[in-house]
């Protein structure tokens, strides 16, 4: 790999852990302030909301800067998202703020690697970043969790660092402030990536023209017969990843009597579990046979119906380990078809910002009807049951369409080709 790569994964970890240690921290905020219990999951959907809404312009804006300045940018607004929910801004609006950092960071970051590396180190390339994404979602939410321990809290608001700890009160806001020094060493990172010297057409003075050519290329990805399976799989993996981080916690809770910092553990052990399943896929599935991983998805909503089966701790660390490692392994080559059709078809910008849009669609239905479940009380073995069906019942669809594909036009011997697959 290219030494740039490796100060793209050190600039993504950190993001990456500030984000999801921010979740745990805004979390124990809403308790703070007793909001409804049915507001929780409500934090991601305002977090994802911005990169449904801005899709068609991140894109062009990921592609209008050198890449790396594109991220230096958008972490700093991830930053002021942080700051604002440390001054007393509603958890659900401040951590909106940093979710639309993240959707126009998203679109630079991924895109990056279509311009540094060649179409076949993009799965291996995918696998490091998936699987330093997801050590990264692991030590977040342990360090969310720990961060709002009254022990580590007190720690912190005993130091007395002037001007600052001795004006706190509480662990979540001893969390948030330690989280922001994580996206500052973050934006440290973002300032040494290199130029990879690519430039696209300037886009970002025709909004109107920008949302045409967006929906455009949006149905020339979904018409590819390898890209749309890709983004169907990765649509389903991302809004079913993010129901599942909430309903590890609503299990914990439930099944095995667990506080929201020690279920937050738990929830970064099912992260480990997609980090070494992403590092396999890395070694062993090639680009050209990433297709063949598709029944694995279906075997990981399986696996996730018998975590109604578990009450004890044990079993609950190995059962969540297995959904983590299937998820990771069948979608990291997803991932890799994905931004290789993208690039293929149109900018790697664009292709990112699609790609972005339909998953983050998936994530606010998904939360927004587990937020309805919630709220009307459904226990959370009914919730897994469905949840699991749906993952098994979505996959068998989408292998389904594959096999039809792969009958009538022999989709698979055609990736890598630099051209349109299908009508």
């Amino acid at each position: 790999m290219k030494p740039g790569f490796y100060t793209i994964m050190a600039a993504q970890f950190f993001s990456s852990l500030a984000d999801n240690a921010l979740l745990i921290a805004a979390i124990a905020l809403l308790t703070q302030i007793h909001s409804p219990e049915w507001m929780t999951p409500l934090l991601k959907s305002f977090f994802v909301l911005s990169y449904v809404l801005l899709a068609p312009f991140v894109g062009a804006f990921a592609d209008r800067l050198p890449k790396g300045k594109v991220m230096l940018i958008t972490n700093t607004i991830k930053v002021a998202g942080c700051v604002l929910m440390f001054y007393g801004l509603h958890p659900l609006l401040a951590y909106a703020l940093v979710g639309l950092g993240a959707a126009a960071y998203s679109p630079a970051k991924y895109g990056i690697l279509t311009e540094l590396l060649p179409h076949e180190r993009l799965v291996e390339a995918n696998g490091w970043i998936e699987g330093l994404t997801v050590l990264s979602i692991i030590l977040g939410t342990v360090l969310g969790g720990l961060l709002i321990t009254p022990e580590v809290a007190d720690w912190f608001l005993h130091t007395k660092l002037p001007g600052y700890f001795e004006h706190m009160d509480t662990p979540a806001e001893v969390a948030v402030f330690v989280i922001a020094l994580a996206y500052v060493i973050a934006g440290l990172f973002n300032m040494k990536i290199p130029d990879t010297g690519a430039r696209y057409v300037s886009e970002l003075r025709h909004p109107v023209e920008m949302t045409r050519r967006f929906f455009g290329c949006f149905a020339e990805l979904w018409k590819d017969k390898l890209g749309q399976i890709s983004l169907a799989v990765t649509t389903l993996f991302w809004g079913a990843g993010a129901t599942l981080q909430f309903i590890v916690l609503k299990w914990a809770q439930v099944a095995l009597n667990l506080s929201l910092n020690k279920g937050a553990v738990l929830q970064g052990v099912c992260a480990f579990g997609v980090a070494f399943g992403a590092v396999l896929a890395a070694k062993y599935v090639p680009l050209k046979k990433s297709m063949r991983v598709l029944p694995v998805g279906v075997a990981m909503g399986l696996v996730c119906m018998s975590m109604v089966f578990v009450n004890k701790l044990g079993t609950a660390y190995l059962l969540i380990i297995i959904i983590g490692a299937l998820s990771g392994f069948f979608v990291v080559p997803m991932n890799a078809i994905l931004q290789h059709r993208g690039h293929i078809l149109m900018s790697a910008g664009r292709s990112i910002a699609i790609q972005n849009f339909n998953e983050n669609l998936s994530v606010l239905f998904m939360l927004g009807l587990y937020s309805f479940l919630i709220k009307f009380d459904v226990h959370v073995n009914t919730v897994i049951l469905m949840f699991g069906g749906f993952v098994m019942g979505s996959m068998t669809l989408v292998i389904l369409r594959h096999y039809y594909a792969q009958k009538h036009f022999n989709v698979e011997a055609c990736i890598g080709e630099e051209k349109p697959i299908g009508p």
